[in-house]
């Protein structure tokens, strides 16, 4: 194996001075000629082929549990998904990602599900081992949720800053509110028939 193990280095470190499309990638156990993922989209346009992993999102959960805790009976995934997962597990059973693995040795010996090697070549997985772990994907989650979070954030300090110093259109005022009630220093408000009259008394 380490001879394999060297050659299709070598083989891959020459494709890529060449500048190749595609490399030689372990896969389910194996070895796999793969196009390298940027030309994806190309292929994706040129040939028609059947999206298997576009699975619903029931599909997804199903299958997520059962390749985390197989071999596991039907009971415990719906326990888990809280609802029923038998026609879902029969149609990733049609698509060959998921099998029968035997039965559990309890009461009415229920069957046991587990993945398929199908599965790791849909997903490109060498082995079991190759998923993600619990801490990934929780790290994972939390990204999501931040990026999520940032999305909705308010309006930075600088923005608000810009808005606030936009010009405003003054509101205009009538003349007769901004003129002044008061009268002069020295005078009195009342009419002139009311204001105090020297004294006319001679001395």
């Amino acid at each position: 194996m380490k001879e394999v193990r060297k050659a299709v280095a070598e083989l891959n470190e020459r494709y890529e001075k060449m500048g190749c499309s595609f490399r030689i990638d372990s896969v389910a156990g194996g070895y796999q000629m793969l196009t390298l993922p940027e030309y994806h989209q190309v292929l994706e346009r040129l040939i028609d082929t059947r999206k298997e992993s576009r699975l619903t999102q029931a599909s997804m959960e199903t299958l997520a549990i059962v390749a985390y805790r197989q071999p596991i009976i039907r009971a415990d995934v719906e326990a888990i998904r809280g609802v029923a997962c038998g026609e879902v597990l029969r149609g990733l059973m049609e698509k060959q990602l998921v099998k029968i693995a035997g039965r559990a040795e309890v009461v009415g010996r229920p069957m046991l599900y587990g993945t398929t090697k199908h599965f790791l070549e849909v997903f490109g997985l060498n082995s079991l081992e190759d998923l993600p772990k619990a801490e990934e994907l929780r790290g994972m989650a939390e990204k999501n949720a931040q990026a999520r979070k940032s999305d909705q954030a308010p309006l930075p300090f600088s923005d608000q800053q810009q808005a606030s110093d936009q010009p405003q259109t003054p509101q205009q005022t009538p003349a007769s509110q901004n003129a002044e009630t008061l009268p002069p220093s020295g005078q009195t408000s009342g009419p002139p028939s009311q204001q105090a009259e020297p004294n006319a008394n001679p001395g």
